[in-house]
């Protein structure tokens, strides 16, 4: 009947190290809470006597062409859920005409999701970059985005460190455990001559926005670059400096920072503090994104577009490219 059915469908058949995976989030939960709860805080004011006979929900998503004003939002590791994995959301993509954003830790190679899609005369491919501590290599991943066509770069800027995510990690540890294995304290000094090591640290720590400039060179003129993780209306607005198409506001799903704001709150932040990036930039959110009100709530304050994550995992976990297909067609029944 809705989203929240694919939840609880994917508790019941995929792994509970695959569900603890996609379900888990920061610490105390706080900000995942919230990405759902502060969408109730908001009401719609009808306007009546208006006629809907015909509507179109068509909309251009990061310069693109979209049938729906949402779009698949990057999930890694989808085949801890399904053997087929992302290439279930490539095909629900194409098949509806969405775009869909590819993670940098796609279970299925780039270059799979790229070649699944050469064929699709709908849909489109985004391509999610974290940035790796080491420069070459994440040259190596943007120069791969742009070799296998994907069409926009979503740069992640809120992984310095990673989140401490308690269900999942709880169950490494049990596994471990339960394996023989004896739990180290990770030390958090160094040796004479050495760097120390930043805990959680798997990606760049040092990520600021002179790097942009590189990372766009890199990217050359493949396509527009948007800055995923904007959290404030501060960064929003140095965003307009930034030389990119746009923003996305997101929290990560809860799983980084809690007590972090939801993305609707940064959104109204925005609107009050600094209105001239919603009139100047795109502005794109996820965070707790369930049913079609939610969508347009978003769409009335200024959003682009929308994106959604979990729901595509808990749904592509029991079903396949059929959830994800049936999770499409529930998010655009709710729409009308």
């Amino acid at each position: 009947m809705n989203l929240d059915d694919f939840e609880r469908a994917a508790k019941l058949s995929i792994p509970q190290r695959a569900f603890a995976y996609f379900h888990s989030a920061a610490e105390e939960l706080q900000s995942f809470r919230n990405n759902r709860q502060d969408w109730s805080k908001i009401f719609l004011r009808p306007r009546t006597l208006v006629n809907v006979a015909k509507i179109s929900m068509r909309t251009r998503i990061m310069g693109y062409d979209s049938a729906l004003p949402f779009f698949i939002a990057p999930a890694a590791m989808a085949r801890l859920a399904h053997p087929d994995g992302e290439l279930c959301l490539v095909h629900g993509a194409a098949a509806h005409n969405i775009p869909y954003c590819v993670s940098t830790y796609s279970s299925v190679p780039h270059e799979e999701l790229a070649a699944c899609h050469k064929g699709c005369r709908t849909g489109v491919l985004f391509f999610q970059l974290y940035v790796a501590k080491d420069k070459s290599r994440t040259q190596e991943l943007v120069q791969g985005a742009r070799r296998n066509g994907f069409k926009a770069l979503v740069i992640t800027v809120d992984t310095a460190v990673g989140g401490k995510r308690e269900e999942d990690e709880f169950l490494q540890a049990k596994a471990a455990y339960e394996a023989g294995e004896d739990e180290m304290p990770r030390p958090t000094y160094a040796s004479p001559g050495e760097e120390a090591p930043i805990l959680r640290g798997a990606h760049s720590s040092t990520l600021n926005w002179e790097d942009l400039k590189w990372i766009g060179e890199e990217w050359g003129n493949a396509g527009p670059v948007y800055l995923k993780g904007i959290q404030c209306a501060e960064d929003a607005k140095r965003a307009l400096q930034a030389n990119v198409r746009g923003i996305y506001l997101s929290n990560h799903g809860g799983r980084q920072l809690d007590s972090g704001s939801s993305s609707l709150r940064t959104l109204l932040e925005i609107r009050q503090f600094c209105p001239e990036v919603l009139q100047t930039l795109e502005v794109y959110l996820d965070g707790g994104i369930r049913r079609g009100t939610d969508v347009i709530k978003a769409l009335c304050l200024g959003a682009t577009a929308v994106g959604l994550g979990r729901p595509f995992m808990y749904a592509l976990g029991p079903y396949g490219a059929e959830g994800v297909t049936k999770a499409v067609q529930s998010k655009f029944s709710s729409l009308l």
